[in-house]
């Protein structure tokens, strides 16, 4: 019995702090922790889901220049969706910003573009969830091709991320 309660507790907790997924549910912001390699998506201010995401080889630091393997910090907009893409579908991040642009043109290099919340690699011979354990990507955020599907639904273009350290 008393394992069974822990159980039961165990399985509360897991689910705590996240409200459950309405049918045509939209969120209104996407939260990035990069330390935490956690992606969360929030509407009016309440937690909708948490994901496990891979970013890039060198994911610490902002991203600076095409290349870096990192991906980038701070606030941009999720300004398209692309069905077509190579790894599943994407929704494409607004980097680079006009402070992005500013530092590159100062440094005299490019910042790179094309950065994506997306899914797997379709020629990986990981599954997707041991693909989720590593840092693949060129400095796109990567979830499950199932998690995509379902931010798929719940983001619209317009919406704002935030990519934090």
């Amino acid at each position: 019995m008393f394992r069974l309660l822990c159980f039961v507790c165990l399985l509360a907790t897991f689910g705590a702090g996240a409200a459950a997924i309405k049918p045509g549910q939209k969120v209104d912001l996407v939260v990035v922790n990069k330390s935490d390699a956690q992606m969360q998506v929030f509407y009016r201010g309440e937690l909708i889901k948490s994901y496990r995401i891979a970013m890039g080889d060198n994911p610490k630091g902002h991203k600076l220049k095409e290349g870096d393997q990192r991906t980038p910090q701070g606030r941009y907009i999720l300004d398209f969706k692309k069905a077509d893409s190579a790894y599943y579908r994407s929704i494409h991040i607004s980097y680079p910003n006009e402070e992005d642009l500013l530092r590159a043109s100062a440094l005299g290099i490019s910042p790179g573009g094309a950065i994506m919340i997306h899914g797997q690699d379709p020629k990986s011979p990981l599954s997707a969830e041991e693909a989720q354990k590593y840092n693949w990507t060129n400095g796109c955020i990567a979830v499950t091709n199932k998690e995509m599907d379902e931010l798929w639904q719940l983001i619209d273009p317009g919406t704002p991320i935030e990519i934090w350290p």
